[in-house]
Parts: C-alpha cells; structure tokens; sequence
C-alpha cells in the first residue's frame, strides 16, 4: 500500500472509530498504569478464546509466541503513536489474517474480548472517578476501533486480490487484459 494510501485510511479510520488525538494522548497518559497488566489481559483473552472451538486450529502450539505478540501489541495500544508506521502493521496483520484464513468475525469478537479484559483493569485504575472511567473506556473503544478498521480494509482487499487471481488463473486471462478491460467505460 502506498503512502498516500495509508495515510487516507489512517485518517478514515481515525473519523469512523472517533480516535482523536485527544484519545491517543489519554492512552499515553494511563499507559504506565495500565501496562503492568497487560499480561494478564493477553492471558484472560486467550483463555476466552480456548473455548471457542473453531479457534483452536489457530491456537493450537501457538498460543505462548501468539501470547507475547497480543501483549507487546497491547503494550503499543498504550505507548502510541498512531501514526501511519503502526496502521502499516495494523494492515499486516490483516493480511496475515486473510492468509492463515482467519474467519472474519475473530477480529471483531477479539476486540470485544479485549476490551472486556481491559475493562476491570481500568475500573481498578480509577477507583469511583466514573468520568475518567468513561472517558478512558471510550479512548480504548476508539483506539480498538481504529486498529480493527485498518486490519478489516486489508483483510477486505487480500480477499478481493484472491479472489481476482482465482479468476484470472480459471480464465487464462491476463492481469493486464483485466485491467484494461475494468477501465473501460461502456
């Protein structure tokens, strides 16, 4: 993906997930006393994943490397900055997804989850200040967000670059024909 490209998905995910830099600066701010913790919400978002049994192929000898990935992510998630470096790595990640053929709703569930994990971690961090509570919260379902919308366009687009390379590859025709021919106005 181009520059350019990135850098007009970074800012469309940013107005669809409503991640503002406000958002981003309040991470950074509760980072230090959230990130202790990161383990054990990597930990408990595992052990909610082991009970769904389609993941298991996925996890399967895997789940300690996968374990240090999700909390060095999460470790980011707090660190910041959300620049178009770490929507670069979001949209691996999505790629990676699409190549291992991960089902689409484990992304969307796995953010659920981990924002269910996060979720007493920052009720502990804020004690009765329900409005910081909130306003935390909402940062992380932002940031969550964000991240999840860079990964799905990838996702997206690998699935479509497949299923175009499939065609081609039953058809014999070339890439070249099949652009040729979808720039033409008829």
């Amino acid at each position: 993906m181009e520059t350019t490209e990135i850098t007009e998905l970074v800012d469309s995910a940013r107005l669809f997930s409503g991640f503002s830099s406000a958002e981003e600066k309040l991470l950074e701010e509760v980072g230090p006393e959230v990130i202790p913790h990161l383990s054990r919400v990597t930990d408990e978002f595992y052990k909610a994943l082991s009970v769904v049994p389609k993941a298991q192929q996925f996890l399967d000898g895997r789940t300690e490397k996968l374990k240090t990935t999700h909390t060095n992510w999460l470790e980011y998630v707090f660190r910041g900055p959300y620049d178009d470096k770490y929507a670069a790595a979001m949209y691996e990640v999505g790629h990676v997804h699409f190549q291992v053929k991960l089902p689409l709703e484990f992304m969307e569930g796995g953010m659920t989850l981990i924002l269910g994990a996060l979720t007493p971690v920052i009720a502990e961090s804020c004690g009765d200040d329900m409005q910081r509570f909130t306003r935390i919260l909402c940062a992380i379902n932002a940031a969550l967000g964000f991240s999840l919308i860079i990964m799905q366009k990838s996702y997206q687009l690998s699935t479509l670059e497949g299923e175009l390379d499939n065609f081609l590859q039953v058809t014999g025709m070339s890439r070249k024909l099949f652009d040729k021919l979808s720039q033409t106005n008829l």
